[in-house]
């Protein structure tokens, strides 16, 4: 049920391994630094062609992460490569499945996980499928760090998939505990739907919150984030063809469902401002949003862009074939101030077959790694995220010792040269709420400070403490005192 649009963006992802879109080249950016430190190859049984995630550092240190295909189902000869899988990593590249997808009959555990997971405030962890599920249309999971998994919704539940449909994107837990997500298909009170997004509780009750239709909404949503006011941003990526917005937009949503389009792409004749993201935007530090778009800009080969919570746009700069094109993943800030992300593809020039770039606020862009042969991997589809140990962490859809295919990819790390640091979850919260800190070599950790005021905290390891926001606190850095020294935040802390 509800099948073809899984079909097709299976067979999408099959297609933009070998076909790239040409276009007029502009100015060479900076030379790419170095090629990547690949720490694992995927062969179809340890997994296949991760997807659009990134992965993600757990309070067990490790990082975790999903590929679209093979695992503990794969089979050698074709068409069954595999379903997918959850795995873990150490930051030095010891790897483990977790749990393999269609483990039961009819796959009604879900198939083909697209995008990341996320760790919610219990411990468990927290994801989406694409296909599968009791109606073959995507779910809802919860999977133990000892891999035991919990199927909490199956999408399209009745005729119409008033719940929706196609789930390629992840989810995000809000400050009030629920988790949050998106579908790319199906919603209520539509003829033609394109796309939700609802609400789900830890124990699986679903609520959608919004159903988009086209036009000026935007269609097929890509995800979401929340920022300390409580309100929710995201992108969708298409929208009617012909119409304003059918290049795909940026909205601003209540809790309560409330949606306002802030932006609509290809404003202008060419899209010089973009069109088509593929990711949901970021906050910076400085309270503005940035992202990225596939297409569009002066080669149309796709833009990274900054916008402000009023919904002025800024292009910082347009991808060309020498240094990359066609990013589709979300940005990371790193501790450094600075945004870093991928671009899918290079055309053999600067980035041979993707890279991962660097780009300030201003818009001074750098690629800082190359992919440039097979054995180094190929097309970096998901994003890199940034261990509290300072490296970079990845991973291409094909390439590796795999070769080509669905039983292929590597998880790879970036170093640049960045220090360690630490981060929180929840980024933001009120005097008495529960803070996560991950880090790395946490152990003996003396003293924490929210901008200078200090908490009492509990280490529960050496990549976890907990603490909560004391009274007094004010918005700013969190800094953990060790044996080795002073670890800061990579974002401040915003006490509401």
């Amino acid at each position: 049920m509800e099948q073809t649009m899984l079909c097709q963006r299976l067979q999408s992802l099959t297609k933009m391994l070998f076909v790239a879109l040409f276009c007029a080249a502009a100015a060479i950016a900076s030379p790419a630094q170095k090629p990547p430190d690949t720490l694992v190859n995927f062969t179809g049984t340890n997994g296949g062609s991760p997807s659009d995630m990134s992965m993600i550092q757990g309070t067990d240190g490790n990082l975790w992460g999903t590929t679209l295909r093979g695992g503990a189902t794969y089979v050698q000869h074709p068409p069954n490569q595999g379903y997918g899988e959850v795995f873990k990593m150490s930051p030095s590249g010891t790897f483990r499945i977790v749990y393999s997808f269609c483990s039961l009959a009819d796959c009604t555990d879900g198939s083909y996980p697209y995008d990341s997971l996320l760790q919610g405030t219990d411990g468990n962890f927290y994801g989406t499928t694409g296909g599968g599920g009791a109606y073959g249309s995507g779910t809802v999971f919860k999977l133990t760090a000892q891999g035991k998994l919990t199927t909490l919704h199956s999408f399209c539940k009745v005729q119409g998939c008033p719940d929706g449909t196609n789930v390629y994107a992840g989810l995000i837990q809000a400050s009030n505990g629920d988790f949050y997500g998106v579908t790319a298909g199906g919603g209520t009170d539509c003829g033609s739907c394109n796309g939700t997004v609802f609400k789900i509780t830890a124990e699986g009750v679903l609520t959608t919150l919004y159903t988009f239709h086209g036009g000026s909404e935007g269609s097929s949503p890509n995800g979401l984030i929340q920022v300390s006011s409580g309100l929710f941003y995201g992108t969708t990526s298409a929208g009617d063809e012909g119409e304003i917005g059918g290049s795909g937009t940026v909205f601003e949503m209540t809790a309560a469902g409330d949606l306002t389009t802030l932006y609509e792409f290809c404003e202008q004749s060419g899209c010089p401002d973009g069109s088509n993201p593929e990711a949901a935007v970021i906050q910076g530090s400085d309270g503005n949003f940035y992202g990225t778009t596939y297409a569009g800009g002066t080669n149309n080969l796709g833009t990274i862009f900054k916008i402000t919570p009023k919904g002025k746009l800024t292009t910082l700069h347009s991808f060309s074939l020498d240094v990359g094109y066609h990013p589709q993943s979300q940005l990371i800030q790193g501790n450094d101030g600075n945004f870093y992300g991928t671009t899918y593809d290079g055309d053999g020039g600067e980035c041979g077959t993707g890279c991962v770039f660097r780009i300030t606020s201003e818009g001074t862009f750098a690629n800082v790694v190359d992919f440039s042969t097979e054995a180094e991997g190929r097309y970096p589809l998901g994003g890199v995220t940034q261990d509290t140990n300072g490296d970079f962490y990845g991973s291409t859809t094909d390439g590796g010792s795999g070769g080509d295919g669905a039983d292929s990819g590597t998880l790879f790390k970036a170093a640049t040269g960045l220090g360690p640091f630490v981060t929180t979850t929840p980024t933001f919260g009120e005097v008495a709420a529960k803070v996560t800190i991950l880090g790395t070599d946490l152990t003996g950790a003396t003293r924490v400070t929210f901008n200078g005021r200090a908490a009492t905290f509990t280490v529960v390891s050496a990549s976890d403490i907990t603490t909560t926001v004391p009274t007094g606190a004010t918005s700013g850095r969190i800094e953990v005192t060790t044996p080795d020294g002073t670890r800061n935040s990579n974002v401040s802390f915003v006490v509401n």
